[in-house]
């Protein structure tokens, strides 16, 4: 099994991920802060952007990856990969305040669920198959 969906939804994470290590290079450069946060309030939203993600991302990609293996590739594993990828973008973007802040929140609920969704069905895989058998 190649684990097509996991390998592209972690593709598309460690795009992702280097796009936000841009933005906080970006806003580095821009406000002469080499190491830490100068508190800096811009830096420090991307910087927690960043940290979020890498905090959540993994966690996301396990269970993907063991659902696939589990019950191998299917549209609605892709899609929840997909909106996940797209709700850490949004989340990023709500991250920088100002008009578009609301993204965060958009970003943030698309994450708990996800989590949940995959988390609810990783348990559904192992209990429906020890119930059957």
């Amino acid at each position: 099994m190649k684990l097509e969906i996991t390998l592209t939804i972690a593709a598309a994470a460690a795009l992702l991920n280097i796009w936000l290590m841009m933005r906080c290079g970006k806003a580095r450069i821009a406000n002469q802060i080499s190491v830490g946060d100068g508190g800096n309030e811009f830096l420090i939203r991307r910087m927690r952007a960043h940290a979020n993600f890498a905090e959540n991302t993994p966690i996301v990609l396990i269970l993907i990856a063991v659902l696939e293996l589990t019950g191998g590739t299917s549209t609605w594993l892709w899609a929840v990969g997909v909106i996940y990828i797209f709700g850490r973008i949004a989340h990023a973007f709500g991250m920088d305040g100002g008009s578009i802040e609301k993204a965060r929140l958009v970003g943030t609920i698309i994450t708990m669920l996800t989590q949940l969704g995959l988390a609810v069905m990783a348990l559904i895989a192992v209990y429906s198959n020890m119930l059957a058998g």
